[in-house]
């Protein structure tokens, strides 16, 4: 069993930067992949971005390439998510999610909701204009 907690979201204005992170617990981290995604108001879940198990392979959603950046600390058990240059369209509901894989696809990062088996339980980013 795999647990996830997000945590550092907020409320901030345009052009602002946030951190996101969130703490993973239960199995070899470096075995498992994880990706951001994110529920704006009234919109479904959409793919943010993701990371390999062992950090060599990440994807981003065009609308957030050049601002986000995800990176991993395997010794923390730990994902984050930097958001820099925020805009109002990045408000959501932040949720973090993993992958249990193998030490034989460590290099592989996944962008699919359905590739997922553990989920957080959100973090809320609200931009304000």
């Amino acid at each position: 069993q795999v647990q996830l907690v997000e945590s550092g979201g907020g409320l901030v204005q345009t052009g602002d930067s946030l951190r996101l992170s969130c703490a993973v617990s239960g199995r070899a981290f470096n075995t498992i992949a994880m990706g951001w995604f994110r529920q704006p108001p009234g919109k479904e879940r959409e793919f943010v971005t993701t990371i390999s198990g062992n950090a060599r392979s990440t994807s981003y959603a065009y609308s957030v390439k050049g601002r986000f950046t995800i990176f991993r600390d395997n010794a923390k058990n730990t994902v984050y998510l930097q958001m820099d240059s925020l805009k109002p369209e990045d408000t959501a509901v932040y949720y973090c999610a993993a992958h249990v894989g193998t030490l034989f696809n460590m290099d592989t990062h996944y962008t699919r909701e359905e590739d997922y088996a553990y989920w957080g339980r959100g973090t809320q980013v609200t931009v304000s204009s």
